[in-house]
């Protein structure tokens, strides 16, 4: 059994600097204190890897709540508003209430009693620790070859603690599913569930100042029922117990930093600033509560037999530019819909003119497979849009998605053309799965294109769409063919058919799953 890290080591997630931030051209670290106390100077979060900021937003949005009163659910929404409002016109969070609510609570990443964001029964729980090398994303783990990375089982290196952190929330809001460090509590059990974001694309409100963006972030009120004072964070309150039933998903604390399926211990090093080994773990039994986030968008599949199933997020693609989810982000829910933009939407048209006409959304994504392969992570800045919604311009909100759809539609017909041209060309058929190489480099060709006829589109509303992004499929098709129709009449004959059948509408156009 490891022993206690002796009283010596600490390390205050509150107070101690890990959080990357940006200010004009510089670029610092700080604590959540210091960020908060400094928000309104800061110009954004600068953490390296978008899964942790998306995560750390989250967790910063629920104390925003706490210090500005924003957490009080028998708030009527025009007080809740209001509220809000004057926080945003303080320009900045009251200091007295950073400070108490910091005081109040442990910070201390390595407290042999209540570590932040940790279960310390894990030293007991568990017969041995998972390694520093499982836990840090990138680096093999166990006896697994080291095709990119200089680290093995051999060389396991610390970790500074400022990325260990940032490493931990990624575990708890992307972290895998299935085998795992086995933890005994009655009887041994070595399975977990994925995180609550796992696979997932989170939109954010992005102001002019943290300040803004922290209060722009925070969702109003939605449950039915909830008495004061029930809503607590996992630093808020006792280490859960994994033999009792599921707390409900209160607002927004647990809605928003309560729903980790994974059980994290740090082990740290002799003076705290780093982290030499790590346990990692499931932390509940329970399946993942139904719940809407308020940062993800969600696609409705009627004909699914499971109710609870039908409405399902949208998974990260990092393959898939951010502007395609534009007509999900500017529509207003429609009952007939099977796109539903982020709950957070809903309350943006509440801000102050100023703040609103200059807000923007941060794209965070996290291309996952669903249990245990992490393929990659990405990020964009959208320009300012909210006055792009159907809310204040219903005219541009539907332009933007005919040109969505049109694009998405010239898409579909690019890729079932490429085929059958290359059917006809080579006189042969793909096995099953297979993808002919015109498909695939016509539509890597395809894309850039159409974002580029997209923007000029919104600014010539009277230019058809589904001409204009024709002639990108045709042009993408030509490129990625030209030294083949050179060479083989055979294949000029048969790009210049699925050219042609890239202007004929056979039917409606859809948007494409």
């Amino acid at each position: 059994m490891p022993s206690l890290p002796p009283p010596t080591t600490t390390f205050s997630a509150a107070d101690d600097p890990w959080i990357d931030t940006r200010t004009g051209p510089r670029y610092d670290q700080r604590g959540l204190r210091n960020l908060f106390l400094d928000a309104h100077r800061i110009d954004d979060l600068a953490l390296p890897h978008p899964p942790a900021a998306s995560a750390l937003l989250r967790i910063a949005v629920s104390i925003t709540a706490r210090i500005t009163g924003l957490d009080d659910p028998e708030l009527t929404a025009s007080q809740w508003n209001a509220l809000r409002r004057h926080c945003l016109n303080q320009g900045h969070f009251d200091s007295d209430a950073v400070h108490a609510y910091f005081d109040q609570h442990t910070w201390d990443v390595f407290d042999p009693i209540r570590p932040w964001l940790q279960e310390p029964s894990l030293r007991t729980q568990c017969d041995h620790s998972t390694g520093i090398n499982a836990f840090v994303p990138g680096r093999p783990g166990g006896n697994n070859l080291a095709w990119f990375s200089a680290h093995g089982h051999h060389t396991a290196e610390p970790v500074p603690t400022a990325e260990a952190l940032q490493i931990l929330l990624i575990h708890h809001y992307y972290g895998r599913s299935g085998k795992t460090t086995p933890r005994t509590i009655d009887t041994t059990t070595a399975k977990q569930n994925s995180g609550p974001l796992r696979s997932s694309v989170s939109f954010h409100p992005l102001g002019r100042t943290l300040h803004e963006t922290l209060l722009a972030g925070v969702p109003a009120f939605t449950a039915d029922e909830q008495p004061p004072g029930t809503d607590a964070c996992p630093w808020e309150e006792a280490a859960p117990d994994p033999q009792t039933g599921p707390r409900p998903v209160t607002w927004p604390g647990r809605q928003l930093t309560g729903l980790s399926q994974h059980a994290i211990l740090l082990v740290p090093g002799h003076d705290g600033t780093t982290v030499t080994d790590a346990y990692l773990t499931w932390a509940t039994k329970e399946p993942k509560p139904l719940t809407t986030d308020p940062y993800l968008t969600y696609r409705f599949i009627p004909e699914r037999k499971n109710v609870a199933r039908r409405r399902t997020t949208h998974y990260a693609d990092a393959s898939r530019a951010w502007w395609r989810e534009l007509d999900t982000l500017v529509l207003a829910p429609d009952e007939h819909g099977t796109h539903l933009r982020p709950a957070i939407f809903d309350t943006l048209n509440d801000l102050p003119e100023d703040v609103r006409r200059s807000l923007r959304i941060r794209v965070h994504g996290f291309d996952q497979e669903g249990q245990a392969v992490d393929r990659q992570w990405y990020t964009a800045i959208t320009p300012p849009l909210l006055n792009w919604t159907q809310e204040h311009d219903p005219g541009k909100a539907q332009r933007i998605a005919e040109c969505c759809r049109e694009a998405e539609w010239a898409a579909h017909q690019l890729a079932t053309v490429a085929k059958e041209a290359w059917k006809a060309a080579t006189a042969s058929s793909p096995t099953k799965n297979q993808q002919p190489s015109w498909t695939g480099k016509a539509l890597t060709r395809y894309w850039p294109k159409a974002e580029a006829v997209f923007w000029r589109l919104l600014d010539e509303p009277d230019t058809g769409a589904p001409a204009a992004f024709a002639d990108a499929a045709a042009a993408a098709l030509r490129e990625v063919t030209e030294a083949a129709r050179i060479r083989h009449n055979s294949a000029a004959r048969a790009v210049a058919h699925a050219v042609r059948a890239l202007y004929r509408r056979p039917s409606a156009p859809r948007k494409a799953a």
